[in-house]
């Protein structure tokens, strides 16, 4: 009788474990099941990737605002339009929210900010407009380019509201003082924005529908009325809103479109995420539209060349120095891209090694990532890091201690580099990435204005129709400084959804 109990019991045991591994797999009711990590994990996109996104079976036909996009722009502009009021819904063309802010790595530049304050840093907006127009060779919109800075704290507080604060701080090329906003354990800034952006998105509400690919704005009158949007189900929809936002990104993967501006940079990787094809850009035209500085596309100088993946500005920010393959200096790597790019290009294999000590791997976290995806080669000490990158032992220890020495004296007389100097590089283990240029942002876009209303050729708005972020352009004229973007997507999403939300609530 024990043993027929004992039998029973295991049978029913088993069962139970059945039904629980199965049911572990199926969505809740109204939502849809967490997709498989893929790819985009190891471009910073896990936690987006793991969100559990807006069903299709909850689609509306119409809503107050439209967003095209699920980047840092479209998502702080959704946030803004639902705080005053709206009922707005974010559409995103892939399969996981974020685009190319989830790549974003260095951090979000600010200037009069309270962290910077608290620390001691004396920044001024002036001085963060006149570095930036410098920095894009006197070519920037100078009207967007005062919003811009002018706005700059203010979105580093409404983030620190919504419980994304940005309070480790560190600078990059073409900058004087110190005004590169990171997360408080200094990591990579794209993935913690983007996770929080998508935590309050859900939190308060708001439909994001992924797969969802948006193939046109429809108009009435010459004013915006809503999209056209295709859905991998192959479920085709017209969606009416009193006004649309486009926060698509750029084209930095669309290498047809590139190569009709840009032919010379033919052959380069590119460090954007596959989405950036330029739709919202082609879908803004048909609508009257007008673009400005196509041809300004930016090359970032550390690209990893095997898997197209951006190496931080910040590991330069906090002391790292380049190397060609004869272990030497050769520029000054805390110069703008631009300038770092050409220096690269004139290289032996236009490629160098990245070089840091363990002091700087502490300070900018991004590295740990760096590490994981098998770009970091590491040593004991300098001669052992030189044969473990194929370069002269005693040329690389020189470079190191001639650098010290300039750390120490506070003053670069070989290149003049000014900035990330505030530590040497001589405490070990030793690290070294090798980097190469790469596409990395399209400077050029539509044309806005302050406050985000596309421009037709004439100049004048088109109604109900707003853009923000990489789609656009005229903010970083010739050369964007780094951590510019961050600043700019949540500068100009949350004007977005202000002005996007004035418009639909004078619509009748």
């Amino acid at each position: 009788m024990k043993r027929k109990t004992n039998i029973v019991l295991m049978v029913l045991l088993s069962i139970m474990l059945i039904v629980a591994g199965c049911g572990g797999n199926q969505a809740k009711k109204g939502e849809e099941a967490t997709p498989a990590p893929k790819k985009e994990e190891s471009e910073g996109t896990s936690g987006a990737s793991k969100a559990t996104y807006t069903p299709i079976g909850e689609l509306k036909d119409s809503y107050d605002i439209v967003i095209v996009g699920s980047g840092g722009a479209g998502m702080s502009a959704a946030l803004v339009a639902k705080a005053a009021g709206m009922n707005p819904v974010i559409f995103e063309k892939m399969p996981a929210a974020g685009g190319n802010t989830n790549k974003s790595s260095s951090g979000m530049n600010a200037s009069e900010t309270k962290f910077q304050k608290q620390q001691g840093i004396q920044d001024k907006n002036d001085l963060f407009y006149e570095e930036t127009l410098k920095g894009g060779h006197d070519t920037n919109d100078k009207e967007m380019l005062r919003y811009f800075v002018d706005n700059s704290a203010a979105a580093i507080d409404w983030l620190d509201s919504i419980g994304i604060t940005l309070s480790n701080i560190t600078i990059t090329g073409g900058m004087k003082e110190k005004r590169t906003h990171r997360p408080a354990d200094g990591s990579a800034v794209g993935q913690y924005l983007v996770n929080g952006l998508v935590k309050n998105v859900q939190e308060k509400g708001i439909p994001l529908f992924v797969n969802a690919n948006v193939k046109e704005i429809t108009s009435k009158d010459g004013k915006a009325t809503g999209v056209k949007v295709s859905f991998s189900e192959n479920t085709d929809k017209t969606i009416s809103a009193k006004s649309v936002i486009i926060t698509s990104g750029g084209f930095g993967a669309n290498m047809d479109m590139i190569a009709k501006v840009r032919p010379d940079l033919k052959g380069l990787v590119t460090t954007n995420q596959k989405g950036s094809t330029g739709d919202g850009i082609n879908m803004i035209e048909k609508m009257g539209g007008t673009t400005v500085d196509l041809d300004q596309i930016q090359v970032h100088p550390t690209v990893q060349q095997e898997q197209s993946y951006l190496i931080g500005e910040a590991l330069r920010g906090e002391g790292s120095i380049l190397v060609t393959s004869d272990g030497k200096r050769f520029t000054n790597e805390m110069a703008t891209r631009d300038t770092v790019t050409a220096a690269i290009n004139k290289v032996k294999d236009k490629s160098a090694w990245l070089v840091f000590d363990s002091g700087v791997r502490s300070r900018a976290k991004a590295v740990e990532q760096y590490n994981k995806m098998g770009f970091v080669k590491t040593a004991d000490s300098a001669e052992a890091l030189a044969k473990e990158i194929g370069v002269p032992a005693d040329e690389l220890k020189k470079t190191l201690d001639g650098w010290n020495s300039a750390v120490n004296n506070k003053k670069d007389a070989e290149f003049g580099r000014a900035t990330g100097m505030e530590h040497d590089l001589a405490t070990a283990p030793y690290y070294a990435i090798k980097i190469g240029p790469g596409i990395h942002y399209t400077m050029g876009g539509v044309r806005i204005n302050t406050n985000t209303e596309v421009l037709d050729k004439s100049g004048k708005p088109i109604p109900g129709l707003y853009a923000a972020g990489e789609v656009t352009g005229g903010l970083h004229g010739q050369n964007r400084i780094g951590g510019n973007s961050v600043a700019e997507i949540i500068i100009f999403g949350r004007q977005a959804g202000t002005k996007s939300t004035e418009y639909a609530k004078a619509v009748k």
